[in-house]
């Protein structure tokens, strides 16, 4: 029964919008870019600074009401869509080429990324990665890196 309304939930949750995980926002929360706007052209490396309101930033693991952790989404679609969308809403995002995570609290990194157009995104993770409901996500910004 358990797989079958997991199943449901999965499949729902694209339709009715942003789950999010167990973890609550502040629902005033903002999580921004604090050095770059959407159409920037940059030089590589970039330093990407994360900005947040409305909540704390604290390590991985760490179990305290309104705080999280950065995660940068870098080129792939926005929180939500994509293939894993429902996946990520609810168990976490992965840790790849396209999902940085700052398990330690940071809130910069710099980048070396090749020319051409990137697209980034901020989500800020609770302290098992998984996005707080409702989730705390910056708009994506693209930037020129030449």
């Amino acid at each position: 029964m358990k797989t079958i309304t997991l199943s449901f939930a999965l499949i729902l949750s694209p339709l009715i919008g942003w789950a999010g995980g167990e973890t609550p926002s502040n629902p005033d929360a903002k999580v921004y870019f604090v050095n770059l706007s959407d159409g920037d052209t940059v030089q590589s490396p970039v330093t990407v600074v994360f900005g947040l309101s409305g909540m704390g930033v604290a390590p991985a693991g760490t179990e305290a009401e309104n705080t999280g952790h950065h995660h940068l989404l870098v080129d792939r679609p926005p929180l939500g869509q994509g293939e894993d969308g429902a996946d990520e809403l609810a168990y976490g995002l992965p840790s790849d080429d396209n999902h940085m995570h700052f398990g330690g609290g940071q809130t910069q990194v710099t980048l070396d990324l090749p020319s051409g157009v990137h697209t980034l995104q901020l989500v800020l993770g609770d302290a098992g990665h998984v996005p707080h409901s409702p989730p705390v996500v910056s708009d994506v910004i693209t930037i020129n890196v030449e």
